[in-house]
């Protein structure tokens, strides 16, 4: 007998509910590397996924690493984001890209080198 692959189960039913129907979140604020940090504590009747993701993240933590904690896929991981983002129970930190893409001339200079070869 086979295992399934980790975090799914065999209902698709309990991914329909705990989305609420959804198959996307609203927006695409939420990549892989995203850090995501608890602005509140959990209230009495949240769904526990949502208590879950606020307790997991009073430090900054990536969305993968919140999918896999979860056992849930990232896609689902980011609708349940964007319910507590929309209502300002998470604040929302995008990786600073410390550094800048060389110019286009260098680019092209290294390709015609790399072609020369």
């Amino acid at each position: 007998m086979s295992r399934g692959r980790p975090g799914r189960d065999d209902s698709p039913d309990r991914l329909y509910t705990l989305t609420g129907g959804r198959s996307r979140a609203g927006s695409d604020a939420f990549d892989l590397v995203t850090l995501i940090v608890s602005e509140s504590d959990p209230v009495p009747g949240m769904q526990s996924e949502h208590a879950t993701i606020l307790r997991m993240c009073q430090f900054p933590t990536a969305v993968v690493e919140v999918a896999a904690e979860l056992g849930l896929p990232v896609s689902i991981t980011r609708i349940l984001l964007a319910d507590l983002h929309d209502t300002g129970r998470i604040h929302v930190r995008h990786p600073r890209s410390s550094y800048r893409l060389p110019d286009h001339d260098i680019l092209e200079q290294v390709l015609v080198g790399l072609r020369n070869l």
